[in-house]
């Protein structure tokens, strides 16, 4: 283990030789590169050996499109030699990986403790008897999941895990579901042979016309519900069947914040308005509400932040109407904005109903307050209801993010990667636009898509893996092990690539 992954007779070289370049491309200072990795043994600096895709990943895209679709494919990795921040591909190349796997790496590649917890017993008994956990956990789940997932949001003392992000909101809509249906009702008994015989049909009343309110540019998952929720982006959702819930619009803001506060205060008062009514009608209707769904920072269509005032005005609309309202911290949960939870910046008045998470807590899930605990078994269920080897890792990154304070990390990172954006942008007018963050939860514009695309190509060209949302936003997504040190190379890179695409 000594000397880790990157640190390969090959990977050294290509470092000791592009040293130097690497300084002079990113035109960094010296200093900038002097605090101590959190984790040992990765490299200083990106190598770019080939063009990326190089050669053996194209031949590997070749291979795999016999089998299936590959247009999604950006290269091929080297997940042996990929260490920390920095995630290596076949053709020799060594990135600096500010996207993570789509937001999803805690503590980058790698990490030597949770290396060491892969090769546990206890990790290999998960792993290869991959319990029905509805059913069958063994004796150590409950402390498991107070140990590796009661760092809970304030007072939920809930927790049921799933699979992925998706299955964790299906679920949580169910929740819903299951206990607007209750209310109405009038009791928490089992429902009766009615509708127990007409939900086999798919009739009323045991298939109730029930909705969730979601808002424009959301993104909630692929499956069929949580894909009628998702309003990010066409190629999500064309071409299938989607449920007729009711959408309300998330507030635009106009930036710099602070320049704009009256207009930005007037876009939260319209945009809860537009939900209140929007609930309203549909309840008129008879398809009533159960519930709204929402993202502390909505991700995939755009990085687009509100403000606290917004998220307090809809717990109370919530609340006035009867219906949960749940939070979906998938990509901001785990630390990253530097809260352990995205909605701890908002003061609400009390919990949210439901929060679910996913991404870089390894495991799926979603906490609940007692109200929305299921009244009979089986009515929230599937096969494996997440995955034991996940929540063991999670574990372990626990003690990490506690151990090397990665939220007090995230904080300081993100506040620093904010005036060095602030700066590019100031130096560089009409380049970047709308630059806002939380932590590390950091996204900026370009004039427009096809700019923002042609940046990320040169970046990457650069050594710089990134992701891009909404209609021109570069958004970053780095895990909790990224430092100063990295955000400097970051920043370097950029102006460099603007420099190249243009920006002088």
């Amino acid at each position: 283990m000594k000397g880790a992954f990157l640190t390969s007779r090959v990977v050294r070289k290509g470092l000791q030789a592009s040293t130097l370049q690497a300084r002079q491309r990113s035109s960094l200072p010296e200093q900038a590169h002097q605090t101590a990795s959190l984790v040992q043994g990765e490299p200083n600096y990106p190598v770019v050996a080939t063009a990326i895709p190089g050669p053996k990943s194209q031949e590997l895209m070749k291979d795999l499109n016999d089998i299936q679709a590959v247009g999604s494919v950006q290269f091929f990795v080297d997940y042996a030699r990929s260490l920390g921040n920095y995630v290596a591909d076949v053709d020799g190349n060594v990135l600096l990986d500010v996207y993570t796997q789509i937001a999803s790496l805690p503590l980058g590649y790698n990490h030597p403790r949770l290396l060491r917890a892969a090769h546990s017993p206890e990790m290999t008994l998960a792993s290869v008897n991959r319990p029905a956990l509805g059913s069958f956990p063994d004796a150590r789940w409950p402390q498991k999941l107070r140990s590796a997932l009661m760092w809970l949001p304030r007072d939920m003392t809930n927790v049921q895990t799933m699979a992925c992000g998706s299955c964790s909101n299906e679920n949580a809509y169910k929740a819903m579901f299951i206990v607007y249906r209750n209310r109405q009702r009038g009791s928490e008994d089992l429902p009766p042979i009615e509708d127990q015989q007409s939900c086999m049909l798919n009739r009323a009343p045991g298939s109730p016309s029930l909705t969730v309110l979601s808002f424009e540019h959301a993104f909630h998952g692929r499956t069929l519900g949580s894909l009628t929720t998702t309003r990010s982006k066409p190629i999500h959702k064309v071409d299938i069947p989607a449920l007729d819930w009711p959408v309300a619009p998330f507030p635009m803001y106009q930036y710099p914040l602070d320049q704009f506060a009256a207009e930005n205060s007037a876009e939260d008062e319209r945009c809860l308005q537009r939900a209140e009514e929007a609930i309203e009608e549909y309840n008129r209707a008879g398809k009533w509400v159960a519930g709204m769904v929402i993202e502390p920072i909505q991700a995939e269509g755009g990085d687009n932040h509100a403000s606290p005032e917004f998220f307090q005005g809809l717990q109370k609309i919530a609340r006035k109407h009867q219906m949960a309202f749940m939070i979906d911290e998938v990509q901001t949960g785990c630390g990253v904005t530097g809260k352990m939870w995205a909605h701890q910046w908002f003061g609400l008045d009390g919990p949210p109903d439901i929060v679910s998470f996913s991404k870089k807590m390894l495991t799926g899930g979603y906490y609940h307050t007692d109200k929305y605990r299921p009244n009979a078994p089986y009515r929230i269920y599937n096969t494996w209801m997440g995955d034991p080897a996940k929540v063991l890792q999670l574990e372990e990154v626990i003690s990490v993010m506690k151990d090397d304070k990665l939220i007090e990390n995230a904080a300081d990172v993100g506040a620093h990667l904010m005036t060095g954006l602030n700066g590019i942008a100031e130096r560089r007018p009409g380049l970047l636009s709308r630059i806002r963050g939380l932590g590390t939860f950091v996204a900026f514009d370009l004039p427009s898509g096809g700019q923002r695309d042609k940046l990320m190509a040169v970046l990457r060209s650069k050594g710089v893996v990134s992701g891009g949302c909404g209609d021109a936003s570069i958004r970053m997504r780095p895990s909790l092990v990224f430092q100063r040190q990295h955000a400097d190379i970051y920043l370097g890179a950029l102006e460099s690539a603007l420099a190249e695409l243009g920006g002088d």
